[in-house]
């Protein structure tokens, strides 16, 4: 448990960094994206190992349904921007969906034959 407390540690410190350079630099991209953009370099140069936040993250990712009911209860404070418009905010929200789909339907596949590939080179040499 203790490991798996400083491994979120870890990264609610790489969410604070991103945050603190959205406000240093006034990016209009929220810190938590940079924070995951600096996470997501990190683990590719091999600076920071996947198993070093594993669990941690795993952890969060089996509660992450609870952690949309904040931003869920934030959007009751703008119903007024939301009212008339909701024709069109299902629309953009199933348009998203989709495109979201694919994206991810094609890294997906294009991940898939990348490691197909690079597991006949190996058997093959």
């Amino acid at each position: 448990m203790g490991i798996t407390i400083i491994q979120i540690g870890v990264l609610y410190t790489l969410y604070v960094v991103g945050s603190f350079i959205q406000q240093l630099l006034h990016i209009p991209i929220p810190g938590s994206m940079i924070g995951m953009l600096f996470l997501f370099l990190l683990l590719m140069s091999g600076i920071v190992k996947e198993e070093w936040i594993s669990r941690g993250a795993n952890m969060l990712l089996s509660h992450l349904t609870l952690l949309f009911i904040p931003a869920t209860v934030g959007v009751m404070d703008y119903v007024e921007l939301f009212s008339g418009k909701g024709i069109w905010s299902i629309f953009v929200v199933i348009v998203s969906t989709m495109i979201v789909m694919l994206f991810v339907g094609f890294i997906g596949q294009w991940a898939q034959t990348r490691e197909q590939k690079r597991v006949r080179e190996v058997k093959g040499a």
